[in-house]
């Protein structure tokens, strides 16, 4: 999900980067920028029932259907972005190195020429982290999912994390506006003895305006397995205000926020994972929990909280947690410094 406030100009060339580096493969026969490739394979009743032609820029057209495709690979003792292809209105900055405790990893931030995400967008992000990689991602600041009177709005994610890779896929905090339609299919590939830790944060709408649950339909599913193809573990969420309780107790409840944390790994015992998580969220005086993924493949945890500086700060301390057990470094505040207990 990504948003951003840089301009860039559709006339201008997609642009490639270290020609022949590996990215995330496009299917013979197939035009890389495809629109077949920024469409989901199978949507969600609760999504699909919405398409229609758009009174605006319709689908395929210039600006509406980003790529983003970026191949990762150790070099000169640190990871280096090796594979880099784009299309408006997705891109990033070059990848920077702010975190004093582990210098050699990048930080990359999606961006979007757009102010958010509007109806008939439709998104392919793959990112491609090779052998004994380390990569940080995030997005430039939250994803508005603005108004939709026509149509929908997807997003593909494609991530492969290669044996001894460390990946961190953190995203800002999605705001589904009233009437938006929108649906995420994240895949994850993992190697037995990589690590990804995968966040998501949502807002039940745009809380300043006493905009709660409004939107028409917020859908996502993600999907983790190994190399080989096998399930490790499915998350899916529908969110259908009209049709389904979203605000009872299994659900979001009467919280503004809900953020979700996956560890998937080896490193540690899932169960150890599980309960660094668990006391964290405690400490916080937040609702939430942690527990084992199926398989013991890993942990993950949700939060619950009205505000979003509470929820923000509990979701990076359950981080700062996982990184200290994991690789035994905490999360880096903002600007890259460490963060104290």
């Amino acid at each position: 999900m990504l948003t951003g406030v840089m301009t860039s100009s559709e006339a201008e060339p997609e642009s490639e980067a270290a020609p022949g580096a590996a990215v995330t493969g496009t299917p013979p026969g197939l035009v890389r920028t495809a629109v077949e490739r920024f469409t989901p394979g199978w949507l969600p009743a609760e999504v699909a029932r919405h398409a229609a032609v758009p009174d605006t820029l319709p689908v395929g057209a210039p600006g509406k259907t980003g790529v983003l495709e970026l191949g990762f690979a150790v070099a000169g003792g640190r990871t280096e972005l090796t594979g880099h292809f784009q299309k408006a209105p997705l891109h990033i900055t070059r990848p920077l190195y702010p975190d004093v405790g582990r210098p050699g990893m990048p930080y990359v931030m999606f961006m979007s020429s757009g102010g958010g995400v509007l109806q008939g967008d439709r998104y392919h992000v793959g990112l491609d982290c090779g052998p004994g990689t380390s990569v940080h991602f995030t997005t430039q600041t939250a994803t508005r999912l603005y108004r939709m009177e026509h149509d929908y709005a997807t997003q593909i994610v494609e991530l492969s994390a290669a044996p001894g890779s460390y990946v961190e896929y953190l995203p800002e905090t999605t705001i589904p506006f009233e009437d938006s339609r929108f649906y995420q299919r994240m895949n994850v590939t993992v190697a037995p003895d990589a690590t990804v830790v995968m966040g998501e944060r949502l807002m039940a709408g745009r809380l300043a305006r006493d905009e709660w649950h409004a939107y028409t339909a917020y859908c996502t599913d993600l999907e983790v397995q190994d190399p080989q193809g096998g399930l490790l573990f499915a998350d899916p969420v529908r969110l259908v205000p009209d049709e389904y309780e979203v605000t009872g107790p299994a659900v979001m409840g009467d919280h503004g926020l809900m953020a979700s944390l996956y560890v998937v790994t080896r490193a540690r015992p899932a169960g150890e994972v599980a309960d660094a998580m668990h006391e964290t969220i405690g400490a916080t005086g937040l609702r939430g929990g942690a527990s084992v993924l199926p398989g013991d493949c890993g942990a993950w945890a949700r939060i619950l909280g009205d505000r979003s500086p509470e929820v923000e700060a509990a979701f990076h301390r359950t981080w700062d947690a996982v990184r200290r057990l994991l690789i035994g470094v905490p999360a880096p505040g903002r600007c890259g410094r460490p963060v104290e207990p």
